[in-house]
């Protein structure tokens, strides 16, 4: 194989890219008209779930902002979810479905520049979800003592899928929510950021949960249950950061000793990618009926207790095994995901392959770089190539699950480009810190990592993310003489290459020649590379 464009044609024309999208896809994942002209600034959401008929039922009230004039408002409500009825001010509204998409048009036109609050009220049967979280919905079970357990997950499928509101990852609420939550008086319900009170009832509870920073919509978390609760605090780069522990009556012995890897976690991220993100919301883990989810502020856990991934090592290098992989994982996401997050979904590599990464450096931090360069080579080996990881735009289309390993490969890849662990470290604290609770694009994140590094990355950034291509070194051994090329590449695919012995090589798609004997052209291996010897 050569390195041409033919390989790209190839690529776009296959059938990964030919998937068919409908209109509910470009409503869900476009910024339409009716989305643009205004911004959501904060949601204050009340529900009470009827546990033994799997429905719920409550209201949502929007605080938003107008840009521009604007009529007529989209907002996202899956169906089989209703909203039964609008309430802005004393005015009139009229209410239209399309699908999952509700149309509100207004008596007057809003002026601009303007802030007005929208109140929903909703109700419905949500989806459930059958294998969460790799499908969305909500989850109804019981705990071994036979008492509701009860939670969500809904990733990727939406918010929409159990709440009215604008289902775009663009637009967070600026200013937070508040999430009140009614359950019978002997089960506790527990939400993102802080608790600030409940109310009693003779046969109901309200827990009401503020989160002061802004949040995606996919993050606002419901748990329902059991629960036992205590609370700790972490002595970090930006003062007292509370912690809660919200765990099943029967668990709290065994996830105390299992919790004791939270702290050395946030002192190993906050060393790498700057403060946690979310100090006025605090950090909670919560058991869930399901493997975990990374609920801003109120992580979902579901790891069993067990060390590795549900006690196995997912790298298969043996580095894998000896600590809690959703406990890491999903809080790398606090900085990668919530603290940074994509604006279309057919990015959310920015939130996978950055928090993959913060796995090996994790085991940096508890082992050494050694350790940690074992676990990045056996974890890209779960790489499947099967699509590009940047998805299809504007129609809520996720890229490659390859968006994990590749991606974390990518990233020590050009780790090693950088060749300087402080500089790259620096890296990550300056990207976090520059995109402070934000939404971006690949392009900004493209272009902030090459002018912070001064690396001619563009081809790096194509190859990986863009192809499902690996870059292939081939080489022959002529006597003291090595030639090598790259082949499996875009066109102008010239990453340089350290090879084991530190000196440097630039391969291009034509050949070269290099003096060295053949047992010294070993390319270092945290270069995610193939080498193909042609002359055996």
């Amino acid at each position: 194989m050569r390195c041409s464009l033919f390989l790209i044609t190839i690529i776009i024309s296959s059938p990964f890219f030919s998937q068919k999208f409908n209109r509910q896809d470009s409503l869900r994942g476009n910024i339409t008209s009716e989305r643009s002209w205004w911004d959501v600034k904060k949601y204050e959401l009340s529900i009470e779930p009827n546990i033994s008929k799997h429905k719920i039922k409550g209201n949502n009230t929007i605080t938003f902002s107008t840009k521009r004039q604007g009529k007529r408002m989209q907002i996202d409500l899956q169906e089989p979810m209703n909203i039964d009825s609008v309430s802005f001010f004393e005015e009139k509204t009229t209410l239209k479905r399309d699908g999952n998409v509700y149309y509100i048009d207004f008596e007057n036109e809003l002026y601009p520049d303007k802030t007005y609050k929208i109140k929903l009220y909703f109700s419905g049967k949500p989806r459930k979800a059958v294998n969460a979280p790799w499908d969305g919905g909500w989850i109804w079970k019981k705990d071994q003592q036979g008492n509701p357990w009860i939670s969500i997950a809904c990733q990727g499928l939406g918010a929409s899928v159990w709440y009215p509101c604008k289902d775009h990852q663009s637009d967070e609420p600026d200013l937070g929510a508040k999430i009140a939550i009614t359950v019978p008086n002997n089960l506790s319900a527990i939400s993102n950021g802080k608790f600030i009170g409940k109310d009693n009832t003779k046969d109901k509870s309200t827990y009401y949960w503020e989160v002061k920073n802004p949040i995606n919509n996919y993050n606002i978390a419901v748990y329902i249950g059991k629960y036992s609760h205590w609370s700790d605090s972490f002595e970090g780069e930006k003062g007292k950061l509370p912690i809660d522990y919200w765990v099943l009556e029967s668990n709290v012995e065994i996830a105390k000793k299992q919790f004791t890897q939270t702290k050395g976690m946030l002192t190993c991220f906050e060393h790498w990618f700057g403060p946690y993100p979310f100090y006025e919301d605090g950090y909670k883990l919560v058991e869930a009926p399901f493997l975990g989810m990374e609920h801003q502020s109120a992580i979902a856990y579901g790891n069993q207790y067990k060390n590795g991934y549900l006690g196995t090592d997912r790298s298969r290098s043996g580095m894998g095994k000896d600590w809690d992989y959703i406990l890491i994982h999903e809080s790398g996401h606090e900085w990668f995901g919530n603290n940074i997050t994509s604006k279309d979904i057919a990015d959310m590599w920015i939130h996978e392959s950055f928090t993959t990464y913060s796995e090996l450096l994790y085991v940096e931090c508890s082992k050494g770089k050694e350790a940690a360069n074992i676990y990045s080579q056996g974890d890209r080996t779960n790489t499947d190539n099967d699509k590009p990881i940047i998805g299809i735009y504007n129609v809520n289309n996720e890229g490659s699950v390859d968006m994990y390993s590749k991606g974390s490969a990518m990233l020590h890849t050009i780790r090693q480009l950088v060749n300087d662990d402080e500089k790259f470290r620096q890296l990550l604290r300056d990207l976090n810190k520059r995109y402070w609770h934000s939404t971006v694009t690949t392009e900004q994140i493209e272009k902030f990592i090459i002018e912070n590094t001064n690396l001619p990355l563009e081809p790096i950034f194509n190859q990986y993310l863009r192809t499902i291509q690996i870059p292939i070194l081939e080489y022959k051994i002529l006597g003291n003489k090595i030639q090598y090329h790259y082949t499996n590449c875009i066109q102008g695919f010239n990453m340089k290459l350290q090879l084991k012995n530190g000196k440097w090589i630039e391969p291009i798609e034509a050949w070269k020649e290099i003096e060295i004997a053949s047992n010294d052209f070993k390319v270092n291996p945290n270069f995610f590379v193939k080498t193909i010897n042609i002359s055996e």
